[in-house]
């Protein structure tokens, strides 16, 4: 069952002689559960591509399909919603609201959507994610790694059709960017969650089951991995 499609994604910057095509003309597709990769040189576009699946900027031409929805055939207000409840976001430098402890990072999406807090998920994904003893810990009192793992059960906790994560390890040492990929790889083998991961990192990509390389704006390669 196919979560993703994208067909024809073009995002052009500038004009005449400042133009600038970021992402020309690119098409593929995710079934539910799989783990992709997306790698590519500085530049190549790949970071384009994740902000256009993510609805956080609009493209110059194209579709974007995502479980079944045409993102950019809804309006404002609808995008805002559907982005929140179905486009689980991880960055590299975490983004956490810094006055808000761990569980109240990780349980604002579902706040801000009107849901009903439930406790004993809210305390499973602590357990899962390694939090159990830092549920009203600050964003600063954490280590990087504890505050991607806080980013991660935040993408998380609705959860979301698909995950988006852009360069989520980009900013740890290697000890941590294993240990947050692992735990990735948990959540996509053991509950079926649909991952798409931007990295430079060769040894990373090649944990998901699929890595598409960008270069120049197109997909030059897309190879299963398992």
């Amino acid at each position: 069952m196919k979560i993703l499609e994208v067909k024809n994604l073009t995002k052009i910057y500038g004009k005449g002689d400042t133009q600038v095509c970021a992402l020309d003309n690119v098409s593929f597709s995710v079934d539910k559960g799989e783990f992709v990769a997306i790698v590519g040189p500085s530049g190549s576009g790949k970071s384009t591509l994740l902000h256009l699946l993510g609805g956080v900027d609009q493209p110059s031409s194209g579709k974007v399909w995502i479980d079944n929805t045409d993102i950019y055939d809804l309006n404002e207000s609808q995008l805002a919603i559907f982005r929140r409840r179905q486009i689980g976001l991880i960055y590299q430098f975490y983004n956490l609201i810094p006055i808000l402890n761990v569980e109240e990072n990780m349980t604002l999406p579902l706040l801000l959507d009107g849901k009903k807090i439930h406790q004993k998920h809210v305390t499973d994904m602590l357990h899962a994610l390694g939090l159990e003893t830092k549920p009203t810990s600050l964003p600063n009192q954490l280590s990087g790694g504890q505050q991607q793992r806080v980013s991660i059960g935040r993408a998380l906790m609705s959860q979301p059709a698909i995950v988006l994560a852009d360069e989520p390890t980009g900013n740890l040492d290697r000890q941590n960017s294993e240990e947050i990929l692992t735990l990735l790889k948990m959540f996509n083998e053991n509950h079926n969650q649909t991952l798409l991961m931007i990295t430079h990192d060769e040894h990373l990509a090649l944990q998901a089951d699929r890595v598409i390389t960008i270069e120049d704006g197109r997909i030059m390669k897309d190879e299963r991995i398992r």
